[in-house]
């Protein structure tokens, strides 16, 4: 398991305390919690994806700029 710069040592009994203290936290109200989390990550990686295709688009547009225009 690779180590976290905020957890250096997160085993798995870690992870199951807690995993425990936020169902206690957060209870019923868990799964309303995770389904907002995962939509959110859904529309960072959408933004994300959107600006690599505009510079992608920037990028390919200069170079058949260049390859396009004749030399004197």
């Amino acid at each position: 398991m690779m180590p976290l710069a905020f957890l250096p040592n997160l085993g798995t009994t870690e992870l199951m305390v807690v995993a425990f203290v936020s169902l206690l936290v957060f209870g019923n109200r868990l799964p309303s919690v995770m389904r907002s989390l995962g939509k959110s990550v859904t529309e960072f990686k959408k933004g994300v994806s959107g600006i690599e295709d505009d510079l992608d688009n920037a990028v390919n547009a200069d170079t058949a700029k260049k390859t396009t225009t004749p030399e004197v």
